[in-house]
């Protein structure tokens, strides 16, 4: 059985997470804004600082993201790829896809349909060695 630790805990968003197959799976429910953007990249960070690396950011619950959030997911993936670290989006809604194509950084992410299955393979060192490009292949 596998527990859920939550990190953020606020009126309109919540985020908890949870360690599978090498990952730290970071489900995020609410609203993802100016206002709470900036929670989610400081508990990303107070999980770098904890030694974790590899990470599948869960926007299945994502109610409202605007570009705020979106450049807060752009500022924790230069926090991971300075530590090494991975980054796969799950589970995001077509107006969270839209948000990425908007922005041209859709094909910047690994995005999974589900968290499962973004976590279903161990992570590799150095996966966002090219990013904000897309890796060749």
């Amino acid at each position: 059985m596998t527990v859920r630790t939550n990190i953020i805990r606020h009126q309109s968003m919540m985020v908890s997470y949870d360690v599978v197959n090498g990952w730290v799976v970071a489900e995020v429910d609410g609203e993802v804004d100016a206002h709470t953007a900036p929670m989610i990249r400081e508990a990303v960070i107070n999980l770098l600082e904890e030694g974790h690396r590899h990470f599948v950011l869960d926007l299945g619950f994502v109610t409202f993201m605007d570009s705020m959030g979106l450049g807060a997911i752009v500022a924790l993936t230069k926090c991971i790829r300075e530590n090494e670290g991975s980054l796969r989006i799950a589970s995001a809604s077509g107006r969270v896809l839209r948000l990425f194509e908007l922005s041209g950084m859709r094909k910047s992410y690994e995005i999974y349909p589900s968290a499962a299955e973004a976590a279903q393979s161990a992570p590799s060192p150095g996966s966002l060695a090219h990013w904000p490009h897309p890796s060749p292949g």
